[in-house]
């Protein structure tokens, strides 16, 4: 990474709030911001519009002139852009929601350093996140359900959000 590719990563890692601060995820977020985000599903290329608005953001930030311009936008960046959006409408935080969706990619096990054989754990998690390999309820995803209506692996990213909503917020 470059000296800027750095320190986007960096202003990245530190909007997720790891809940044990005496653990550290770098390997598995550097993992995450190597790993494209590829949508597959109508409609899901607007979250990769979400990850990348997080670009201009850090831009802004750091007064960068004519922007921030990256690999292709990764599964980290849509992570902490969904963050956002469920801070925005559920409440909480975003970091507290993208540590969330760490537990329920089930990465909170998988603490630094991670080993070759754990990082390669990592990876297929993650080509099963992007490739929608994971349970019909969602298991494996961002947004794991109990009582799905649908197959998630079909399903709109924006609309297994909403799922989600529904099935944790209180009636």
């Amino acid at each position: 990474m470059t000296t800027l590719d750095e320190q986007y990563f960096l202003w990245l890692v530190r909007q997720v709030a790891v809940e044990n601060r005496s653990k550290e995820y770098v390997d598995v977020l550097t993992r995450m911001f190597q790993t494209e985000y590829v949508w597959l599903i109508p409609n899901d290329d607007n979250r990769l519009m979400d990850g990348l608005e997080l670009r201009g953001e850090f831009a802004r930030e750091k007064g960068l002139p004519g922007g921030y311009a990256a690999a292709p936008c990764s599964v980290l960046e849509v992570m902490i852009a969904l963050s956002r959006r469920m801070e925005f409408i559920v409440g909480g935080t975003a970091p507290g929601w993208a540590w969330q969706f760490m537990l329920n990619l089930g990465f909170e096990k998988f603490t630094d350093p991670v080993s070759p054989r754990r990082m390669n754990q990592v990876a297929d998690a993650l080509q099963d996140l992007v490739y929608r390999n994971y349970s019909p309820d969602g298991s494996g995803g961002f947004f794991p359900l109990t009582n799905p209506d649908d197959d998630q692996t079909q399903v709109e990213i924006w609309y297994q959000m909403a799922a989600y909503i529904d099935e944790i917020l209180p009636d």
